[in-house]
């Protein structure tokens, strides 16, 4: 199969043997795989290493079609196949293209994470998103008033402030809020957290629809890469793997 993997020297896009499952765990034939910011600095310690955490595809076993956010410590989805915790896995939602759906994992756990698990939100509650228009914000926005929160604007009052920003968005906010967590950076008073995969609340989760910013082939990884890396992207980047 082919598989983008990442060497000190860079990134190879090179055939290699088709993963094969162990307990627990389901081949995955991948259609789409979303990549993030800074990405590639993660796995330096276990070179080499294949990117992208975010998948869309099918069950090779079964064709279900579903869609997870893949454990940071081991070898990522872009590839043609990838071995996945079946417990990570989640059915992708029929309104999604594969585009979205991989770009919907991690902003989505992301936001259900801060705002549910961390937060403790509760409806009626106000909340204040800093980075609203960003990745993770933007996906934040459509869970609160699905989950029946209120969007305050930033300098009013709040009961939870879920900050994916960071800097002076967070130290504007913060002595307004009744909580505070944030993805962003660990600052005095905020709860801080790092993502993690859960299948079970990717599936429980009301209907979101994430911001695609492009879409390249897996063979213009570099292109892929690149625009992921620049300033003024609104959404996730992608990679289209099934042709």
């Amino acid at each position: 199969m082919r598989a983008l993997r990442l060497y000190p020297q860079g990134l190879v896009l090179e055939e290699v043997a088709r993963p094969e499952p162990g307990p627990g765990e389901v081949l995955v034939r991948v259609h789409a795989a979303a990549i993030t910011r800074d990405e590639l600095t993660w796995p330096v310690d276990r070179l080499p290493a294949i990117p992208s955490y975010e998948l869309a595809g099918v069950v090779e076993a079964s064709g279900e079609g579903v869609m997870a956010l893949t454990p940071f410590d081991r070898d990522g989805v872009a590839a043609d196949y990838a071995v996945v915790p079946e417990t990570l896995l989640a059915p992708r939602p029929a309104g999604l293209s594969d585009e979205q759906a991989a770009a919907l994992p991690m902003p989505a756990l992301s936001a259900w994470q801060g705002l549910v698990v961390h937060g403790g939100l509760e409806a009626g509650e106000r909340v204040l998103i800093t980075g609203a228009r960003g990745g993770v914000g933007h996906v934040a926005v459509q869970l609160v008033r699905a989950l029946g929160g209120a969007l305050v604007e930033e300098g009013e009052a709040c009961d939870l402030l879920f900050d994916t920003a960071g800097g002076e968005a967070l130290a504007r906010s913060a002595d307004r809020a009744g909580r505070v967590v944030t993805i962003a950076a660990e600052a005095p008073g905020a709860e801080f957290f790092v993502v993690e995969p859960n299948g079970a609340q990717l599936a429980s989760l009301p209907e979101l629809r994430p911001e695609v910013d492009s879409v390249f082939p897996l063979e213009d990884f570099r292109a892929a890469f690149e625009r992921c890396a620049a300033r003024g992207k609104h959404g996730k980047v992608v990679l289209r793997v099934a042709a």
